[in-house]
């Protein structure tokens, strides 16, 4: 389109209007190319300082599972990094692992890893099980005492599960080390992401799953570097070091993306209150820690039972299906003005969950009459949960 301006002068001047058509994008998530959940390790809805290491928990950093079963014990927490390394990785905060008791010989069926869960409705950019799937980019930044060859193993779940070991190595120890791992979908000269098996159904199951080991047993460990594999015991490689060998030993992680392409990108930092969001989708933290705290409405059961109703923070993934809680100093209102004071909780259960809400149900060793409608007063933390 041309339009005539008119200058204060009188001098006509002719201005020319060129229509510019946004780029087809074939990522889906363009604003969110990152597939991985708080990678930067900013969200640690359930603790942040030292903890103890389980198998099959997830016990600090959202998102992250972890499962540890050896001769050996580790803790992890949040890391806060120095302005050095900061300038280094881009990043404020990482997840930090320590040794605590050694294990220096890993049994066959032993191990030590953690895992990131990939909900299925955002692979579906990716175009797995088809001729059209897409190369993907793994990346972070890692730092240990303990050098050597690692392993990563990416998962895909459904119709039928793949696996694909990368190894990666730490070569200098106590030195941030940025890693890059390209996911083909044909590795090793496959076709199995690439035929109909590879489809990842679009819901709210499994679709990706991300490893990275610390120690692998020989029952793990039949995989090779860079192929796919549907035996399911071709999770990592024999070079994978074990971690656990020494009281020394500590490694840290962060600034974990995995995108679309293939070639690592910058980090794709979100809003604080954006992250956090996306972890309320799995977990959700309420915290009556402070004095007065005024939280729950509900109803006496029995002489000794009370089911309070809590509505979720935003919509997760999947109904709420398992809790857990340091409520104390609970105190029952009732309607007619009654006060129960200092209960003396023996029992607490999930009830009654839907999208919207759930009911947690307290049992006291006190007596309180049944069939009220009461408010309820806490103090400390409940975390709800519908994890992948």
């Amino acid at each position: 389109n041309e339009r005539h301006l008119r200058h204060s002068r009188g001098v006509v001047s002719k201005m020319t209007q060129t229509k510019v058509e946004a780029p087809f994008v074939a990522n889906n998530f363009a604003h969110f190319k990152n597939l991985v959940i708080n990678g930067d390790f900013r969200i640690f809805q359930r603790a942040s300082s030292s903890t103890a290491v389980g198998n099959g928990t997830y016990s600090t950093a959202d998102r992250f599972k972890t499962n540890f079963s050896n001769d050996g014990a580790a803790t992890t927490q949040q890391h806060t990094l120095s302005d050095a390394d900061r300038a280094t990785t881009g990043h404020s905060f990482a997840w930090q692992w320590d040794v605590g008791t050694a294990d220096g010989t890993i049994g066959s069926g032993q191990l030590a890893y953690f895992r990131h869960f990939i909900e299925a409705q955002n692979c579906s950019g990716l175009a797995y099980g088809s001729s059209a799937a897409k190369t993907l980019t793994l990346s972070f930044w890692v730092k240990s005492a303990k050098t050597g060859t690692y392993c990563c193993t990416i998962e895909k779940h459904d119709s039928t599960t793949y696996l694909l070991p990368l190894e990666y190595t730490i070569s200098s120890a106590d030195t941030w080390e940025h890693k890059t791992l390209v996911v083909s979908p044909t590795a090793g000269s496959t076709s199995l992401i690439t035929g109909s098996a590879g489809d990842i159904t679009q819901d709210n199951g499994k679709g990706i799953t991300l490893y990275w080991w610390l120690a692998a047993g020989s029952d793990y460990t039949g995989g090779t570097n860079n192929t796919w594999s549907s035996n399911t015991n071709h999770l990592a490689t024999t070079n994978q070091v074990n971690w656990l060998d020494s009281t020394s030993n500590d490694w840290f992680i962060t600034g974990i993306q995995f995108e679309i392409g293939d070639q690592a990108t910058d980090f794709e930092h979100l809003p604080i209150d954006i992250q956090l969001q996306r972890c309320q989708r799995y977990c959700q933290k309420f915290d009556f820690s402070a004095s007065n705290n005024m939280y729950g409405t509900g109803r006496t059961l029995s002489s000794n039972r009370v089911d309070i109703w809590f509505p979720v923070l935003i919509q997760m993934r999947a109904v709420v299906d398992a809790i857990s809680d340091s409520l104390t100093t609970t105190t029952i209102y009732r309607g007619d003005g009654t006060r129960h004071d200092s209960l003396t909780q023996t029992a607490t259960a999930l009830v009654n969950a839907n999208l919207v809400c759930f009911g947690v149900r307290k049992t006291y060793s006190d007596t309180i009459e049944g069939d009220n409608l009461v408010g309820t007063q806490f103090g400390g933390t409940l975390i709800a949960t519908c994890e992948l």
